[in-house]
């Protein structure tokens, strides 16, 4: 994945679009198969303390490359992290905030169906205007708020008269789903924002400001490993529970991370918002087949009179 010029092409934006899709897509799908599996459950912390760690070792890599010597790239590390540790701080508190948005994502797809986790997600959508608006000091146009507002009578309409039960038995609490979903979203609109000013208030590249923010990404996640699950894993291991499909997930949320980082910079929420829609249809094709989810119909019986 090559760091892209300020103007970008058509066909990297549909590039950008269709990775971001399938994706998400998969990594909704494939977290709700590894935390509703009969297999011994892992620590979803450690999970996301993983997913830092790749995506800060595949930021190194493209770093290297993007600067092609190994002398500017020393110097940029130099330059931009070690000696910038104002920086550090700055990236450290989306660092922060998305770290708590990924662990509430996990306990969000322990207790709701794919489906209905993909649509009322989308809540952030709304959140994420609202935090450009405040934050950014842009305005959006009638037809924008009112795209907003129809989302939101959508998702209320999803909770309203929810799926079905699906096929997989697992004990769940859907108030604690919904509630985790609520941290996540408001997370996800303010940490967004805030990213998005930092990459276009300067010219920094965008790999050294994904270093500077995964180094703290790290660090804050290490914590939130013991604090939460510090004593099983003392007892079970780090990597207690883990299997093929797990690091599957992880791999798809680290990829997912650093596409996420290159449509914040260069291109629009047109984009994302197409992503999203796309990728809620894919998770509930994909939900009706893998686990059994039956889609209630909002259009009554007609009967011939």
């Amino acid at each position: 994945m090559a760091a892209p010029r300020e103007n970008v092409s058509l066909l990297f934006k549909l590039y950008c679009l269709a990775v971001m899709t399938l994706v998400a897509a998969a990594y909704t799908i494939a977290l709700r198969y590894t935390r509703t599996s009969d297999r011994e459950l892992y620590f979803s912390t450690t999970a996301v303390c993983i997913t830092e760690v790749i995506k800060l070792l595949l930021s190194v890599g493209i770093l290297a490359k993007e600067t092609g010597s190994l002398g500017r790239f020393k110097a940029s590390l130099r330059e931009n992290v070690l000696g910038s540790p104002k920086e550090l701080m700055k990236l450290s508190v989306p660092s922060l905030v998305y770290a708590v948005q990924n662990n509430m994502a996990f306990l969000a797809l322990s207790n709701l169906d794919a489906a209905v986790y993909q649509v009322t997600y989308q809540l952030k959508i709304p959140c994420t205007a609202l935090c450009t608006v405040l934050m950014l000091n842009r305005t959006l146009s009638k037809l924008q708020w009112i795209s907003v507002f129809m989302l939101c009578g959508g998702v209320i309409l999803v909770q309203w008269k929810p799926a079905q039960a699906t096929k997989v038995v697992v004990e769940q609490n859907p108030l604690l789903g919904f509630g985790a979903i609520a941290i996540a979203v408001l997370c996800s609109g303010f940490a967004g924002v805030y990213f998005e000013k930092v990459l276009k208030s300067s010219d920094t590249s965008l790999w050294v400001r994904n270093i500077q923010m995964y180094l703290s990404g790290i660090v804050v996640t290490l914590v939130g490993v013991y604090l939460s699950d510090g004593a099983e894993i003392k007892e079970k291991g780090f990597f207690y529970g883990y299997t093929y499909y797990v690091w599957f997930v992880i791999f798809l949320a680290s990829v997912g991370g650093l596409y996420t980082s290159v449509v914040v910079k260069y291109t629009d929420n047109i984009m994302k918002g197409f992503s999203a829609a796309a990728a809620i249809v894919l998770s509930t094709i994909a939900s009706v087949m893998l686990f059994g989810l039956q889609i209630m119909s909002c259009v009554p019986y007609l009967q011939d009179d």
